[in-house]
C-alpha cells in the first residue's frame, strides 16, 4: 500500500522544493506532513509521537537552514521522521524499519541529510560542537551546527559534558532543546522541574503572547520580529544568574511555541545571524495533532498498526494462551521477590515501561527508582546502595549498558558488591537494528572477574535466577540477561528453586553431536532437534545457563564423549559464550571439531527476529543444517 502524500508534500522531495515555497505556506506543509505521518505508522509501524511532536520544527530547520551544508544532528533519532521524509525518502519511507529498508533512526550511510548516527540519546550536543568546531577550523564561516535535543535526553551525563565544552568553544553552535517532558515514560529528576521553571514561573512569559498579538495587529509580523529580539535581549540582561545555559556562557532563547511554525522560522532566521552558541528552548507537545496519542504519550510512543480513525491497536490475536513477554516476567517476579525480601530495591533509567519496573513503582515507589536517560549514574547509585545492605535490582537494556561499562567495573565488580543487572534486550532487538542489538554483553560481562554470567532459556529459568541472585549467600555481582519478546512457556509462574551457581542442565541425549546453548536460542535448538529425528540424527543438548563460571563438569562430560560440539548463542561469536567453551578445550588439552553459532563479526541491521536470526545463521533450520554437515559422513536408511 502507497501513502499519498498532500498536494505539497507531494512535491517536496527535497529541501530545496520546500525553501521555494513562501512562507505562508508552510503550515500546510506541516499539517500534511503530519498526517502523512500518521498515515504511514498507522499502516507500516514504528516510532510515532515524538515524530508528530517535531513536525513543524523539522519544516522550519530545512526552510531556513541551507543543509546539507548546515549540518543538523538530531538526538534521539526516533525524531526524525518528518526529517527523513522531506530529504529525499519520502518514496521509500514505507520500508521504515523493515528489512532491507530504510532505517528508523539517522544513520550516515543513508543519505548526506543524516550528518550523525544517533540511535541512542543524548549524543547530539558533543557531535555537534565537533563539527561546529571543525567547521571553524576549516574556515567554513558561513557554516551553521544545529543540535536538536529531546526526549528526555538532557537527562544524560554526556549532554552536560557537551553544554560545558560548548560554552566555551567560541562556536557558532546552535542548541535546540525540544522540551515536552518525556521520553518513552514522563521525564524525571530536577532539570526536568527547572524547565518547568523557566516555562511557567517567569512574569515575563504571562504577557508575552498578548503583546506578540497585539504587535502582530498593530505592524504585522516586522514589529514581532523587532519584538522577539529585545525580549531575547532583556532576558538574557535580566536572568544570566539565575538560568543555567547562560552561567554556561550559552546564550539562552526562549521558551518559544515549537508547534507554532510562525513563530519558528523568524526565530530561527535571527539566531541564524547571532554569533557563538546559543540554545533555543521549545516548547512541544509529543504527539501532537493526534488527539489520543497526545492524551496517553507511553501508550502511543511506539504503538505498533492501528486504526487511524479509531485509534484501535492491532494486537495479535491468538486462538489459545500465549507465553508472557520476558520483561513481564521481570516485572511480576521482582514484586514478588521483593514483598518477602526488604532489601531488594529495583533501578531503571528511564525505562519503567519497557523493563515493566513500573510494576515496582506502583506497588512499592519509595523503593523502585527511575533515574532519567543516566545509566552510568543508574550503575553507581546501585553500588551505593549495595554499600549499605541494599540489594539493587538493575534493569538496563543490553545495548544501554554498554554506555556504563566502567561503572560495572569500577563501582560494581571491583568492590564485589550485591548488585543483581538484569540486562533486557539482549540479543538480536528486531526493528530498532543495530544500535540496538544487544549482541556484546555476553562478551563484554564474561571478561570481568567476581562478576557471575547467566542467560535463562525460559521464563522460569528467569525467574529462578532472580530468586537465586536475591538470596543472601550469593552477595556478589550478578547478571542476568534476557531477550525482547514473548518467551515459551505459558504456565512459568512457578514456586521458586534455587539455581546451583555455574550449573547447566540436560536437555536431551545423543550420541551424534553434542549442542551446547546459552539463553533463550536453547529453544531453537528444541525445534531444530525435532528436524534431526526425522533423519535418525540424534544429538546431545544442554543447556547451560551460566557462561561465567561456566559448567566444567558437563564440559568435561561433553569433550570425554563427544569430538563433534557445537555452541549456539544470541550474542557475538567472538568473546562470547562459543570462545568461553573452546578456551576450556585448549585449557584442559581437549580435541574436538567444534561449529560456533551466533551473530558473526558485523552490525546486523534492522528487520524482523526471524529474519535477523535467519541472517546470523542460528535459526532452528540453521541448527539443523550445521548439525547435518557435521556428522554427514553418518549413514542414514530411512525406513519407510
Amino acid at each position: 500500500m502507497q501513502i499519498q502524500a498532500g498536494d505539497l508534500l507531494n512535491e517536496i522531495n527535497f529541501p530545496s522544493d520546500l525553501k521555494k515555497l513562501g512562507k505562508e505556506k508552510l503550515y500546510q506543509v506541516c499539517e500534511e506532513l503530519r498526517q502523512y505521518i500518521i498515515d504511514s505508522v498507522s499502516v507500516y509501524g514504528g516510532h510515532f509521537g515524538a515524530s508528530l511532536g517535531v513536525v513543524e520544527l523539522s519544516v522550519a530547520l530545512h526552510y531556513v537552514f541551507n543543509t546539507p551544508y548546515d549540518q543538523l544532528v538530531w538526538d534521539v533519532g526516533h525524531q526524525a521522521y518528518g526529517h527523513k521524509i522531506l530529504t529525499g525518502r519520502r518514496s521509500r519511507f514505507q520500508t521504515n524499519r523493515k528489512y532491507n529498508g530504510i532505517c528508523g533512526f539517522p544513520t550516515r550511510s543513508e543519505s548526506e541529510y543524516d550528518t550523525f548516527g544517533v540511535g541512542h540519546s543524548s549524543t547530539s550536543i558533543s557531535a555537534a560542537l565537533g563539527m561546529a568546531v571543525a567547521a571553524k577550523l576549516k574556515g567554513e564561516k558561513d557554516r551553521q551546527t544545529i543540535a536538536v535535543i529531546g526526549d528526555g535526553a538532557l537527562t544524560a551525563g554526556l549532554a552536560y559534558e557537551g553544554l560545558n565544552n560548548a560554552g566555551v568553544s567560541g562556536t557558532n553552535l546552535l542548541i535546540i532543546l525540544n522540551d515536552n517532558c518525556m521520553s518513552i515514560d514522563p521525564n524525571v529528576g530536577a532539570m526536568k522541574e527547572y524547565l518547568t521553571d523557566i516555562t511557567m514561573s517567569h512574569t515575563w512569559n504571562k504577557t508575552r503572547e498578548e503583546v506578540w498579538k497585539i504587535l502582530g495587529k498593530v505592524g504585522g509580523t516586522s514589529l514581532q520580529n523587532q519584538f522577539s529580539k529585545i525580549e531575547a535581549s532583556l532576558k538574557g540582561a535580566v536572568s544570566k544568574s539565575s538560568n543555567l545555559f547562560e552561567a554556561l556562557n550559552i546564550r539562552y532563547f526562549g521558551p518559544v511555541d515549537g508547534n507554532n511554525i510562525d513563530r519558528l522560522v523568524p526565530m530561527l532566521e535571527d539566531l541564524k545571524n547571532i554569533p557563538g552558541p546559543k540554545l533555543l528552548h521549545i516548547i512541544t507537545t509529543k504527539g501532537k495533532g493526534y488527539d489520543k496519542a497526545e492524551k496517553d504519550q507511553t501508550k502511543w510512543h511506539a504503538p505498533g498498526l492501528f486504526n487511524k480513525t479509531t485509534g484501535e491497536i492491532m494486537k495479535k490475536v491468538y486462538d489459545k494462551p500465549s507465553p508472557p513477554k520476558y520483561q513481564d516476567v521481570f516485572g511480576n517476579t521482582i514484586v514478588e521477590l521483593a514483598e518477602n525480601n526488604l532489601k531488594i530495591v529495583g533501578i531503571t533509567p528511564a525505562m519503567p515501561s519497557g523493563s515493566s519496573l513500573n510494576m515496582m513503582m506502583k506497588a512499592m515507589p519509595d523503593r523502585a527508582f527511575d533515574v532519567g536517560i543516566a545509566e552510568q549514574h543508574a550503575v553507581t547509585f546501585a553500588a551505593g546502595l549495595a554499600t549499605q545492605g541494599l540489594i539493587p535490582f538493575c534493569n538496563i537494556y543490553s545495548s544501554f549498558m554498554q554506555r556504563a561499562y566502567d561503572q560495572v567495573i569500577h563501582d560494581v565488580v571491583l568492590q564485589k558488591l550485591h548488585v543483581v543487572f538484569c540486562l533486557d534486550r539482549g540479543g538480536l532487538v528486531g526493528e530498532d537494528g543495530a544500535t540496538h542489538q544487544g549482541e556484546f554483553d555476553l562478551a563484554y560481562m564474561r571478561i570481568l572477574p567476581n562478576l557471575i554470567v547467566s542467560a535463562p532459556m525460559n521464563e522460569e529459568e528467569l525467574r529462578n535466577l532472580m530468586f537465586t541472585a536475591q538470596l543472601e549467600k550469593n552477595n556478589f555481582p550478578f547478571s542476568i540477561r534476557y531477550p525482547r519478546g514473548e518467551g515459551v512457556m505459558v504456565d512459568w509462574k512457578k514456586p521458586f528453586a534455587e539455581i546451583k551457581i555455574g550449573k547447566g542442565r540436560l536437555i536431551a541425549e545423543g550420541e551424534d553431536v553434542c549442542i551446547l546453548s546459552i539463553g533463550h536460542p536453547g529453544n531453537f535448538v528444541v525445534e531444530a532437534m525435532k528436524q534431526l529425528k526425522n533423519d535418525e540424527i540424534f544429538a546431545a543438548h544442554y543447556d547451560m545457563r551460566f557462561v561465567k563460571p561456566i559448567d566444567s563438569e558437563i564440559l568435561h562430560h561433553v569433550f570425554s564423549n563427544f569430538k563433534k560440539i557445537i555452541t549456539v548463542e544470541d550474542g557475538v561469536i567472538q568473546g562470547g559464550f562459543g570462545s568461553a567453551v573452546l578456551e576450556f578445550m585448549n585449557e584442559h588439552h581437549y580435541s574436538a571439531s567444534i561449529k560456533m553459532l551466533g551473530i558473526p563479526d558485523k552490525f546486523v541491521e534492522h528487520g524482523s527476529p526471524k529474519e535477523q536470526y535467519f541472517e546470523c545463521g542460528f535459526d532452528a533450520d540453521a541448527i539443523a543444517d550445521a548439525v547435518k554437515e557435521m556428522v554427514k559422513d553418518k549413514v542414514v536408511v530411512n525406513v519407510k
